[in-house]
C-alpha cells in the first residue's frame, strides 16, 4: 500500500493536490483530526484493493498536535510489525507558499485563516508556520506553489506519485524581462544579455519576438550568445544543487534585455529547454514583458 500524507500551509494547494491524487486512483480523506489517525490506520492493517493507494489531508484545522502524528505512525507501524503484517510506510508531501501570496489568496476567496486573531491573516500565518516547521523538516517532498499554475502543480504531482520520478524539492522559474520595465521583484538570479546584438534595429525583425525562429537564429548565430549560454548552464549546474542543500524550494532565474522581447526571450527559451530536457527539476517559463512594447504603441 502507498500511503501519502498531504499537509502544508493553509491556502498552498492541499485541496488541489488531493483532487489530483483522487483522479489517479488514490483513496483520499481530507481534514482528518490528528487524534483520529490511529482509528483510520486500523482499516489499513488488512490488505485491500480498495485501500491500495491512500492520500490523507491533514492541516492546522485538524488540531495543533502535529508533533503527535509522527509518534502515532511509528507506534502503529511497530504494532503491525509485531503481528507479522507489512510495516506501515508513508510519504509526506508538504505544500508551501510565500506569505504575501497566501494573504492574496485568502483575500480573493474571502476566507478566514483558522489561526487568525481578529481576522489578522499575517498573524495567523506566522503561528501556522511555527506549528508546521517540525513537520516540514521531515517531509519527503516540498513544493512551493507561490508561482505555480494549477496545471503546473498537477504536473509535478504526477511526476512524483504516478511516474515515480525522483523529486529534488526545487522548482525553477525562468523569466525573461525588459530592464526598462524593471527587474522582477522575485528574481533570485539576474542575468543581463544586452551585450548581444539587438534585432530591434533590423526593421524586418523588429515586430517579431524571441519565440520566432528568425529571432532565435539571429541571436544564437552570434558566437557570444552560445558561449554565454554554455557558461550560464555550467554555473547553474553548480549553483542549483547548493541551493537544494540549503533548503531552497523555489528559484527564479531572470534574463533581461532592453525591452524583454527579443534577446532575453531567446536565451530564456534556450535555458528552459535545457532544464526541461534534463528533467532534474520542475521548471516553468514566463516572458513577462514580451508584449509590452506593442501595447504601449497601441495606446
Amino acid at each position: 500500500m502507498r500511503f501519502v500524507i498531504v499537509t502544508g500551509m493553509s491556502g498552498a494547494g492541499k485541496s488541489t493536490a488531493l483532487k489530483m491524487l483522487e483522479d489517479v486512483g488514490y483513496f483520499c480523506i481530507d481534514n482528518l483530526p490528528v487524534a483520529l489517525l490511529p482509528k483510520l490506520l486500523e482499516l489499513f492493517k488488512v490488505p485491500s484493493q480498495e485501500f491500495n493507494k491512500v492520500a490523507l489531508g491533514i492541516d492546522i484545522r485538524g488540531g495543533h498536535n502535529f508533533t503527535d502524528m509522527e509518534k502515532m505512525l511509528r507506534d502503529i507501524s511497530y504494532e503491525m510489525l509485531k503481528k507479522q503484517l507489512d510495516r506501515l510506510s508513508y510519504e509526506m508531501l508538504f505544500l508551501d507558499s510565500g506569505d504575501s501570496v497566501l494573504v492574496k489568496r485568502y483575500k480573493e476567496t474571502r476566507r478566514t485563516h483558522p489561526l487568525a486573531v481578529h481576522g489578522n491573516i499575517w498573524e495567523g500565518l506566522e503561528k501556522e508556520r511555527q506549528v508546521l516547521e517540525p513537520i516540514k523538516k521531515k517531509a519527503d517532498y516540498i513544493i512551493d506553489t507561490s508561482l505555480l499554475l494549477t496545471r503546473e502543480l498537477k504536473r509535478e504531482l504526477y511526476k512524483i506519485f504516478v511516474d515515480n520520478q525522483e523529486y529534488k524539492n526545487l522548482y525553477l522559474t525562468v523569466v525573461s524581462f525588459g530592464f526598462k520595465y524593471g527587474i522582477p521583484n522575485d528574481a533570485d538570479l539576474v542575468f543581463d544579455v544586452r551585450f548581444l546584438p539587438n534585432p530591434y534595429y533590423l526593421e524586418e525583425l523588429r515586430p517579431k519576438t524571441g519565440n520566432d525562429k528568425e529571432i532565435r537564429e539571429y541571436v544564437m548565430s552570434n558566437g557570444k550568445a552560445e558561449e554565454f549560454l554554455k557558461k550560464l548552464k555550467d554555473m547553474l549546474d553548480f549553483l542549483i544543487p547548493q541551493y537544494v542543500a540549503e533548503g531552497k524550494h523555489q528559484l527564479v532565474i531572470a534574463i533581461g534585455c532592453t525591452g524583454g522581447k527579443h534577446r532575453s526571450v531567446t536565451l530564456a527559451n534556450e535555458l528552459y529547454h535545457y532544464f526541461e530536457t534534463a528533467n532534474d527539476y520542475g521548471v516553468r517559463i514566463e516572458h513577462r514583458d514580451i508584449a509590452k512594447d506593442a501595447l504601449r504603441k497601441a495606446e
